[in-house]
């Protein structure tokens, strides 16, 4: 599918199934690549890795999504921002999850989202070791395709939990890769997780936000963490109906979520 930007952009669903096919072409690159998972470097911190699989899938994501779209710009965790100007922005985490992936802990996931004058109007996200897709547009509501043990493909829409009260609510959280950090965001853990069912840190801000979307938790949050993390998994759970709220100066950078019911308790906590 090529889409020519000078023509008129793609329309929100148009740009959800090239996230998807995109996410498709690169998940066949981390699954080879998990054999055996390698670092050949490190970025913000020493526990800040990246993988010769996580350069091999976002250019693979890239050549892709730059054929259908040419003149887009790439928002890519590994290759930065071009083309600042294009009012479609596609924004990638070719391999979310990287440590996970390093350590081959089966918990780790692809995100792309689409952009259209600074506005997330579609994504998608593949967890990839389970083969589960989610994915949104803009007004569509949310779905997750999967298969079943028998090979058979499945698709359904996404929902938040009924969980209507803080001491019934399962919370995750990530963790900084700054040390001084990190510290600080376990204080806020240990204020937690006497006031709610449990806390959990998978590892992948996607799939924290996918499973609020698919009511497998019932809030999420998180502070230090990139555009590209949270950019398609935000998405997907507004559609479904959580409430989101995102980073910016005034919240000191976080990232949060949780179904309606209880948002005003998890936030006032993490404050």
């Amino acid at each position: 599918m090529t889409t020519e930007l000078a023509e008129g952009l793609p329309s929100p669903e148009e740009l959800a199934v090239l996230c998807v096919a995109a996410a498709r072409i690169a998940a066949e690159i981390i699954r080879a690549g998990a054999v055996v998972p390698a670092a050949i470097g490190t970025k913000s911190s020493a526990t800040d890795v990246v993988t010769q699989t996580d350069l091999d899938s976002e250019a693979a994501i890239v050549r892709f999504l730059l054929d259908a779209t040419p003149g887009a710009g790439i928002i890519g965790e590994e290759s930065g921002a071009s083309v600042r100007a294009a009012r479609l922005q596609w924004v990638i985490d070719p391999l979310d999850g990287t440590v996970n992936f390093l350590y081959r802990v089966p918990l780790f996931a692809i995100s792309i989202a689409a952009a259209v004058d600074g506005v997330f109007v579609a994504g998608a996200v593949l967890d990839v070791p389970r083969n589960e897709l989610f994915q949104a547009y803009q007004g569509g509501g949310a779905i997750c395709t999967y298969t079943d043990h028998n090979g058979v493909s499945h698709q359904r829409a996404l929902g938040v939990s009924t969980c209507d009260g803080l001491g019934s609510a399962l919370v995750t959280t990530g963790f900084s890769y700054n040390p001084e950090l990190r510290a600080s965001q376990g204080q806020i853990v240990a204020r937690l997780v006497g006031q709610v069912r449990d806390i959990r840190c998978f590892g992948s801000a996607a799939l924290h936000l996918c499973w609020l979307a698919d009511g497998r938790i019932d809030a999420y949050y998180e502070r230090d963490i990139k555009l590209w993390d949270w950019a398609a998994g935000s998405l997907i759970a507004r559609e479904s109906g959580a409430l989101v709220e995102l980073p910016c100066p005034e919240n000191d950078n976080l990232v949060f979520g949780a179904t309606p019911n209880i948002v005003d308790d998890v936030r006032t906590l993490i404050d």
